[in-house]
């Protein structure tokens, strides 16, 4: 009791006000008081009528009770509702810190001058390696890349896992891209686009390029305009260096950094040249982003004071039940009502579902209850349904507790519903083949282990292999629509005939492992094999089955990104659009 007094004195001890300006509201209460009592008092007919000394006789004193009582209760419901209003706090709770940081879109110029060597021992390795400093050094913000050269490709969104848009760099050559060319122009527009789609007001885009021109600097002045800082990161150097272009043809190129700060004043951002240590990057600013959008900062909570007034309403609502005094059996039932539904389950979700909703709740239900083993349950609850997929369930689940002429039923049922339901018709003709046959003798506790080797756990269904998956009705606009149990099972196979198929795929297995394991891999460290020699069976087999698989991909990193701005150059070529 003690310890109870002292939380209760401590909690006082930090009560305050969230809100405090609506105590003002308790000075209205007495004047709406007496608006109230000089209005009932010029309403009442007698006065007019009768003397004022005669009055106190004549009217009966037990309704001026109530009516001063009825004040009173009125006041003091007033008053706890501005109490709750100015939210009363004694405690605190921990919410997740919010940060504001600036997104970011590096748009790479990945021409043919990227391989120009006036940056040794290339200008993109010095870009790869710029970008890699950026996205470890970045304290926090969205970061997106884009490549462009004729056009611009998206290589990742924007994401504020920077990890993985540092997978791709490795891959980053010209040779992915379809189009030679520098359109910074289509960089700068395609990086504003991504920031306008991710829904960001503000943000910057880095410019990593050796020039700009007219139409570039127009590009940049429309981002600005949008709320997009444009800076540049000039590669290269003033003397230049030739390369040699996709059509064999050998230019100079060199870096302009008077067009690039025009550039980076045009769009209101900075400019700076590639130099080897992150001081280019602290000068334009992208290492530290600058607030704009909220985002939650990350593994990091506050705490709050948390309002309390709600614990004031259940007695509010109370004083309002005498606003029916005048039916106290109404009354009565409201209060009653009241003390009786937090005894009930919470079932005030079920009063406002759909009946589609409802169906696929039962549909859910009965899928746990299949999973578990419980076939009558599932059963029960599938019956609930007239659908083609709950008919079908019902006679899984039927089949499965041995109803094999009630299963056939409930897929008749459901090919009715849905004709030509491969699922239904294959799992029929299982059940009428198992009717067939007559099962051996067979103890009711291993019924549900004997198609899993003794373990204990019901089978998942099998699928005729010429049935291919499930096919899934698609739900009517506006509607949630009972999902078929995926894990609904067929009726089994002849088990002597499972078995001898296993054995016969498991010892082919294990003589195609035995081969392998005979072959001594090359080139193999002493440690390696030292490691190798206290492997287990099991984890020869799994890491001979992980090296068999890996010499199977194809040793071109840069192959997805090149197939993906091929299909995305083509579909732009046919839509006459310059992105997606």
């Amino acid at each position: 009791m003690s310890d109870w007094l002292s939380g209760l004195a401590s909690a006082f001890s930090h009560l305050h006000l969230l809100r405090p300006h609506w105590l003002w509201a308790l000075l209205a209460l007495p004047l709406l008081a007496l608006w109230w009592r000089a209005r009932r008092r010029r309403a009442n007919a007698w006065r007019d009528a009768v003397d004022p000394h005669l009055l106190p006789h004549l009217l009966e004193s037990g309704q001026d009770r109530r009516t001063r009582y009825g004040v009173w209760l009125a006041m003091l419901a007033g008053v706890l509702a501005v109490l709750a209003l100015a939210g009363p706090s004694w405690r605190q709770t921990e919410q997740a810190l919010w940060q504001s940081r600036a997104p970011l879109v590096i748009a790479l110029d990945l021409s043919s001058a990227a391989l120009a060597a006036d940056l040794p021992p290339s200008r993109l390795a010095q870009a790869r390696a710029k970008i890699a400093t950026l996205l470890r050094e970045r304290d926090g913000g969205q970061v997106g890349l884009v490549v462009y050269a004729g056009d611009a490709y998206t290589v990742a969104p924007l994401t504020d896992d920077v990890a993985n848009v540092a997978l791709f760099l490795d891959a980053l050559n010209p040779d992915v891209m379809p189009v030679d060319g520098q359109r910074g122009d289509r960089a700068i527009a395609w990086s504003a686009r991504l920031l306008r789609r991710a829904g960001f007001e503000r943000g910057d885009i880095l410019l990593l390029s050796d020039h700009s021109d007219a139409r570039t600097r127009a590009a940049a002045a429309e981002a600005a305009g949008e709320g997009y800082r444009v800076s540049a990161l000039g590669l290269g150097s003033v003397a230049g260096a030739a390369i040699r272009r996709g059509d064999g043809s050998i230019v100079g190129v060199k870096l302009d950094p008077g067009s690039l700060r025009d550039l980076a004043a045009a769009g209101g951002g900075a400019y700076a040249a590639v130099v080897g240590g992150d001081e280019d990057l602290q000068a334009l600013g992208v290492l530290k982003p600058k607030p704009t959008d909220a985002t939650a900062a990350k593994g990091e909570k506050g705490r709050i004071w948390q309002d309390e007034g709600y614990w004031l309403l259940p007695p509010l609502l109370l004083l309002a039940l005498f606003a029916f005094r005048r039916r106290g059996g109404s009354a009565l039932a409201v209060l009653l009502l009241c003390a009786w539904w937090p005894l009930q389950p919470a079932r005030a979700a079920d009063l406002w579902q759909r009946p589609d909703q409802i169906e696929h709740k039962r549909m859910q239900e009965g899928s746990r209850a299949y999973r578990g083993g419980d076939y009558p349950r599932a059963a029960q609850l599938f019956r609930g349904s007239d659908t083609a997929d709950a008919h079908y369930n019902l006679g899984n689940a039927l089949a499965k507790a041995g109803q094999y002429p009630q299963a056939i039923a409930a897929y008749d049922r459901a090919l009715r519903l849905q004709p030509g339901m491969p699922d239904a018709l294959a799992n029929k003709r299982a059940v009428e083949a198992a009717m067939k046959r007559k099962p051996p003798p067979q103890d009711k506790s291993k019924q549900n282990q004997s198609s899993q080797g003794g373990k204990g756990q019901p089978q998942q269904p099998q699928q005729d292999p010429q049935q291919g998956q499930q096919k899934q009705q698609k739900p009517a606009p506006g509607q949630q629509k009972p999902e078929r149990d995926e894990s609904a099972s067929k009726p089994e196979q002849d088990p002597a005939a499972a078995a001898k198929a296993q054995e016969q795929a498991d010892r082919a297995q294990r003589e195609r492992m035995q081969r392998a394991l005979q072959q001594q891999p090359r080139g193999e460290q002493p440690a390696q094999a030292r490691a190798r020699g206290k492997e287990t069976p099991r984890q020869r087999e799994i890491r001979v089955a992980n090296e068999a698989w890996l010499k199977r991909v194809p040793d071109d990193p840069g192959g997805l990104l090149r197939e993906k701005f091929r299909i995305e150059h083509e579909r732009r070529q046919v839509l006459g659009e310059q992105g997606d």
